[in-house]
């Protein structure tokens, strides 16, 4: 016998004295058990009040499956000027995504600061501001686009103006997080050298801050480059537009066709970006 042995006398006296490490306490399972009945219920709940079958499931998919054989091949256009508009309603989408993304970048840059406690120390203007951020995220671009459409009439403008406020809030906490995670050790240098806040800020917090801050908006343009395409279906320009006009009109050869151009768009938008991270910020060395 090995001198760890347990007699079941030794395993009776634990578990007298501690019996919470032999079996899960009462509370803990009535705990567990009450959420696995809330989760099940709701899903149940959702199931039904959403009209779900699976009968209802599988004529989707055969209805989904004809719609997809409709879409090829794709078409091709075959003269420069249906080129011209697909390719110019493309360039428009981004454009709309790029001058979005570079507004809601200005206005929210300053504002990250004063959401991060180790610039902004006062609790009550960084939770005011932190709220504000979550409001502005609160409100989906889309419906931010139908507003703007409102406002200012059909077109781009709104699409970047819904963007753009979108971004604002995204990027605030975004950002403020990035410079809320910096390392306190090159401040602590700096401000043993005499620095000030704003030397303090320059020189240690936007030095490390600034490459998460930059993929950041590098990855939200992305993102923005496909929200636009969304945004168009409702007024606001672009691709979008002529997709839900091909779609409507039952032409589901162009619409396929729009789709991968859309689908190429993004590749190429991303591998830019994957180019540009990799020149400003330089690449990641491996250690061996």
């Amino acid at each position: 016998m090995g001198q760890f042995d347990l007699k079941s006398e030794d395993i009776s006296e634990a578990k007298a004295l501690v019996p919470g490490a032999f079996e899960t306490p009462l509370k803990t399972r009535l705990l567990r058990f009450a959420a696995w009945s809330t989760m099940i219920g709701l899903t149940a709940w959702c199931l039904y009040a959403f009209d779900f079958s699976p009968m209802r499931i599988v004529e989707g998919i055969g209805r989904l499956g004809r719609v997809l054989s409709f879409m090829f091949p794709p078409h091709v256009w075959t003269t420069w000027m249906e080129w011209s508009e697909v390719l110019a309603a493309l360039g428009e989408t981004v454009a709309m995504a790029f001058l979005g993304t570079l507004l809601g970048t200005l206005i929210a840059f300053p504002l990250g600061f004063l959401g991060a406690k180790n610039i902004l120390p006062l609790g009550w203007i960084r939770i005011t501001s932190r709220r504000g951020f979550d409001t502005l995220r609160a409100v989906d671009q889309l419906i931010l686009a139908l507003i703007f459409i409102r406002a200012f009439g059909l077109g781009p403008l709104a699409g970047i103006l819904a963007i753009a406020v979108s971004e604002i809030g995204t990027l605030s906490k975004l950002f403020a997080e990035a410079i809320e995670n910096t390392s306190k050790k090159p401040v602590d240098g700096v401000r043993a050298s005499g620095g000030g806040p704003l030397q303090t800020i320059r020189f240690a917090v936007l030095p490390q801050a600034l490459p998460v801050i930059l993929s950041i908006v590098l990855y939200n343009f992305e993102s923005n480059t496909r929200s636009g395409t969304i945004l168009g279906i409702v007024g606001a320009g672009g691709i979008g537009f002529l997709l839900s006009d091909r779609i409507a009109a039952y032409k589901w050869g162009e619409a396929w066709m729009m789709i991968f151009l859309i689908i190429a768009m993004v590749y190429v938008i991303d591998g830019i970006s994957g180019w540009l991270r990799m020149k400003i910020i330089g690449k990641t060395e491996t250690v061996h």
